[in-house]
């Protein structure tokens, strides 16, 4: 008997990129899912998109927040309100391949991970593909996950019965913080080699914005895990080599 998968949408004025999103879930081959739709009180047509799915398939459900608490309280509006054995992520704007959820749950059960992420490649704001797939290491634990994070949201589940119940911090890169929580715990992340997700890159976003990127990191060393100096000193070197390298392509 297949295990259920909550699946974790937050939302805020996504209107063009939405219906993709909630599509891409429907097509999935693994159907015992739900889909927690936490919008952060959109001013477009969100809501409407969204409501026009869930009149169809009651495993969609939509959570709408009186106030704007921004992407950490949006997810964690829909984490408390999950009900399954795994929790997976999938921003608004972002998609996922038919068998992503067959294939990571199968893995995941087949060798015992608590915690698993995919590669995944990147696509423009008209859905076009843009450069190579991205491919992630094998395994990867807290010491490691300081020097970048190579977990990519988009494609990660865990099991909630194993791990329990995390929740976002309002700190940039919260997912980042979010899984060095976890592996600070004593969990370790395993990837597979498997393309399962498309993410898409949008003008402004933080990811591409290298400058604001490495301040978000070092605010998190220094703030967020509380880190002393020189470790983060240590770890941000790391960081800017693994940067520069991945930007000059050696």
């Amino acid at each position: 008997m297949s295990e259920l998968v909550s699946i974790v949408t937050p939302i805020f004025n996504a209107s063009r990129y939405i219906a993709q999103t909630i599509e891409s879930v429907l097509a999935q081959r693994y159907q015992n899912w739900e889909l927690l739709l936490s919008d952060d009180c959109s001013t477009d047509d969100s809501m409407s998109i969204a409501k026009s799915f869930q009149e169809n398939d009651d495993r969609i459900k939509i959570l709408e927040s009186r106030e704007n608490t921004g992407p950490a309280g949006c997810r964690n509006r829909a984490i408390r309100a999950a009900s399954g054995k795994y929790i997976a992520f999938l921003d608004s704007d972002d998609l996922w391949v038919p068998e992503k959820l067959q294939l990571q749950i199968q893995f995941m059960q087949k060798a015992g991970f608590d915690l698993c992420y995919s590669s995944y490649r990147k696509i423009d704001e008209q859905g076009e593909a843009i450069g190579d797939p991205i491919f992630g290491p094998r395994s990867v634990d807290y010491d490691r996950l300081l020097n970048s994070n190579v977990i990519p949201c988009l494609t990660t589940i865990y099991n909630v019965e194993r791990i329990g119940k995390y929740f976002m911090e309002d700190v940039g890169h919260e997912d980042y913080v979010y899984w060095l929580r976890i592996l600070k715990d004593g969990y370790t992340a395993h990837g597979m080699p498997n393309v399962l997700a498309y993410y898409r890159v949008r003008s402004g976003s933080i990811s591409n914005n290298k400058f604001k990127a490495a301040s978000f990191q070092w605010k998190i060393y220094r703030n967020a895990l509380n880190l002393n100096v020189w470790r983060s000193l240590y770890h941000f070197s790391i960081y800017s080599f693994l940067g520069l390298r991945k930007h000059k392509g050696f």
